[in-house]
């Protein structure tokens, strides 16, 4: 197999091989510009996540893939599915928002938790935070597919699977004439 591969690579001329990679090129440059695209449209730095727990059942699984948005000047909302960052973490969490705190100033804080946990998120925020703010959230649930996020999942829990699936994409597309 991979001396058959290799016997492929040498019998394309230097035009066609430079042609072949600047086309896996373009691909992971499309790529990327959706992935900015999506963030200027959902206003979030995020637009799409995988949820990693079960914290969350049963509005949502492991492995079940959530589309963001993040307008700054929607309230937040008791009731409303948020995904947020904490200092001194740094993979992200969806939980549910499940109290709010108004102050005086007009500044909201609220306090979430996840739907499959007996305690609000408190133990998770920095050491001395009590509440969120708007600040905190990546973005807002808007919709989601379920089980799609396994891959990712299953790719960082075994890298030599992504190295494999990686390296079988860039064999295709170097291979791929047309």
């Amino acid at each position: 197999m991979i001396q058959g591969t290799i016997d492929e690579v040498k019998r394309m001329n230097k035009r066609q091989f430079i042609y072949q990679v600047l086309s896996f090129g373009m691909i992971v440059s499309s790529a990327l510009m959706l992935w900015k695209g999506l963030m200027v449209v959902t206003g979030s730095e995020s637009p799409i996540v995988v949820v990693l727990s079960g914290s969350m059942e049963p509005a949502f699984h492991r492995g079940d893939l959530l589309f963001l948005t993040n307008n700054k000047e929607d309230p937040i909302r008791a009731g409303e599915i948020v995904v947020f960052k904490v200092e001194g973490r740094d993979i992200p969490i969806v939980h549910r928002v499940i109290k709010l705190h108004e102050k005086s100033n007009g500044t909201i804080k609220f306090l979430t938790k996840g739907d499959n946990n007996s305690v609000d998120d408190r133990g998770l925020y920095a050491p001395g935070q009590q509440w969120l703010t708007k600040d905190d959230v990546v973005g807002r649930a808007q919709g989601f597919l379920p089980y799609i996020g396994l891959v990712t999942i299953y790719m960082n829990e075994y890298p030599k699977v992504k190295y494999a699936v990686l390296a079988c994409l860039g064999v295709y597309v170097l291979l791929h004439r047309e």
